[in-house]
């Protein structure tokens, strides 16, 4: 029987998208087919090598920090990098100054910036509970730091943050199931939202609304 979860299939062009994943490094060998996951479905969306970044922190805890540090610092990056955008010159290609009184003509040459800020942010980790209360606090913290992010800086924060009760389950929400069904690799489920959502947060900002 097939499973009704998950969000109807509808296919967005990220092209135009940077995106950043920041992961956890618990549960490593999760952690790694999750972010190979999301990776994926951000190619097969368009997004372009370069325009994929990739942050790691030791732990999930650590996440909203990291998103946040790294959200900021894609818009510093972009404001530094603004200089790039527009080359100006005074006429033709010589660097030299014209010799005539007339005052220069100025013509810009507008180019591509390679640092752009980031349209949305995948942050992923992995909690499996143990003995003591340690999973319960990091979870409800986590979650609400993420989300408040998100809120505070206008930016998309894909929840990637399996919370699983037992490691088998963590596995198979990694597509590494111990037995013949080997489960679903969330991480592509991330890669896409992480898609759609910037492309709305893009179009949204400019008052368009289809």
């Amino acid at each position: 029987m097939s499973s009704i979860k998950g969000p109807s299939s509808t296919h967005f062009d990220g092209s135009n998208l940077r995106i950043a994943i920041v992961h956890a490094r618990w549960n490593k060998s999760v952690i790694d087919a999750l972010v190979a996951g999301t990776i994926n479905k951000l190619k097969e969306c368009g997004v372009k090598d370069s325009n994929i970044i990739i942050q790691s922190v030791p732990g999930s805890f650590e996440l909203p920090f990291a998103c946040s540090k790294v959200i900021a610092g894609s818009h510093v990056q972009a404001s530094t990098s603004s200089g790039d955008l527009i080359g100006l010159s005074f006429g033709g290609s010589s660097t030299s100054l014209p010799s005539t009184k007339e005052p220069p003509i100025l013509t810009s040459t507008v180019v591509n910036m390679p640092n752009a800020p980031f349209d949305a942010v995948v942050a992923i980790g992995v909690l499996i509970k143990g003995s003591t209360m340690h999973f319960e606090y990091i979870c409800d913290s986590v979650s609400h730091a993420l989300m408040k992010i998100q809120i505070d800086t206008g930016v998309p924060v894909i929840f990637g943050v399996l919370t699983a009760l037992t490691e088998d389950q963590a596995l198979e929400r990694a597509g590494l199931g111990k037995g013949s069904e080997k489960g679903h690799n969330h991480g592509e489920d991330w890669g896409l939202a992480a898609v759609e959502m910037g492309t709305h947060s893009k179009r949204w900002a400019e008052g368009v609304f289809i």
